[in-house]
């Protein structure tokens, strides 16, 4: 793709200018998007694999996913986004595999939403995954999470990094059960957050 992966930009490989925070946010949301179209596809699809060197960027920033090599799906039946896929060995990165994939081998939507929400929060901060949790996690409880955020996306406004921080550490609770519902939950508090970079408000 015309402009690298979300990883390259994020890390500015090849003296690429940062991406704004605003743009992030569409990032966030164009990948939320897709990710529900493979869940609500017949059959459903699970990618498995969500992480930012597999997050794409075209000609004008819009975001692709990309390497569906480790794609799983799901029995189409009324009951599908429910539907827990046995595997013999869990696949995928460390950093963002699902913790209860890992733990019992089970995949489901959530696994999904756990990668996008490490994805939210490496947006955010421009750090690497490992640990990165429970340092948002930390900075939220001090009251500094504006001081560990990537300063290359320029000034983010306080209460919309705040709503996407709590957004991304919701995705990632270690219990399938804590994460929220991607369809009803996470797409539209990522798309009330991407209106509100567009409009050019400053909360």
């Amino acid at each position: 793709m015309e402009n690298g992966s979300l990883d390259d930009r994020l890390h500015c490989r090849d003296n690429s200018p940062p991406l704004p925070w605003a743009q992030r946010l569409k990032i966030a949301w164009e990948v939320a998007s897709a990710l529900v179209f493979l869940h609500h596809s017949s059959p459903p699809i699970i990618h498995r694999d969500l992480k930012p060197a597999n997050i794409l960027l075209d000609a004008n920033f819009r975001s692709k996913i990309g390497d569906v090599g480790l794609s799983t799906l799901l029995p189409s039946t009324k009951l599908s986004l429910l539907t827990l896929c046995k595997d013999t060995a869990p696949v995928g990165t460390f950093f963002f595999i699902d913790p209860e994939y890992q733990r019992t081998g089970l995949v489901s939507p959530k696994s999904d939403t756990y990668a996008l929400g490490v994805v939210i929060l490496q947006l955010l901060t421009g750090k690497q995954p490992m640990g990165l949790a429970y340092s948002v996690e930390t900075a939220m409880e001090d009251g500094v999470l504006m001081e560990i955020l990537d300063d290359k996306a320029g000034k983010w406004p306080e209460e919309v990094a705040k709503d996407l921080a709590v957004l991304g550490l919701r995705c990632v609770e270690l219990r399938r059960k804590d994460r929220p519902d991607l369809k009803g939950h996470v797409l539209p508090a990522l798309e009330r957050l991407k209106e509100i970079a567009e409009k050019g408000l400053r909360i």
